[in-house]
């Protein structure tokens, strides 16, 4: 029976959870993830979670937030006035919105606070700094 290592294409189902236990993604009700090890695709953590599983074989993991999305970095939170903020938008806490930068590459923050005429906005992926828990199940190696 063959085994997963670097370079093979594969596909899982998985749960991820936070320490809470509130689950934060899952494949269950959907296509299985299909990807490749080593490509980057997926947080490192991930990858060495399942290599060397075969197919049917189960693991559950825990990933620290170093191997996954990495630590929560306070330069990427900014206050900027509102009215620097699109005139039509209604501003939301949990809101997620794409800043430009002048390269023109885009970037997904998310408000995370609104104080009068300020908003704070944080371009951190929003699992950075989070230990997370995978359940993963191997359902095919491709070949």
């Amino acid at each position: 029976m063959s085994t997963i290592k670097d370079g093979d294409t594969v596909s899982v189902h998985y749960t991820g959870t936070l320490a809470s236990g509130e689950v934060f993604d899952s494949s269950v009700e959907r296509d299985p993830l299909k990807f490749t090890l080593g490509k980057g695709q997926l947080i490192p953590g991930f990858e060495h979670a399942i290599m060397g599983l075969s197919v049917g074989e189960k693991a559950t993991t825990n990933i620290p937030s170093l191997e996954a999305y990495g630590e929560h970095n306070p330069e990427m939170v900014i206050e900027v006035p509102m009215n620097q903020l699109p005139p039509e938008l209604d501003a939301q806490v949990g809101m997620q919105l794409q800043l430009n930068q002048p390269d023109g590459q885009a970037i997904p923050v998310q408000i995370t606070r609104i104080d009068g005429e300020t908003v704070t906005i944080d371009a951190n992926h929003p699992l950075a700094g989070k230990d997370l828990n995978f359940d993963i199940e191997v359902v095919e190696i491709h070949k």
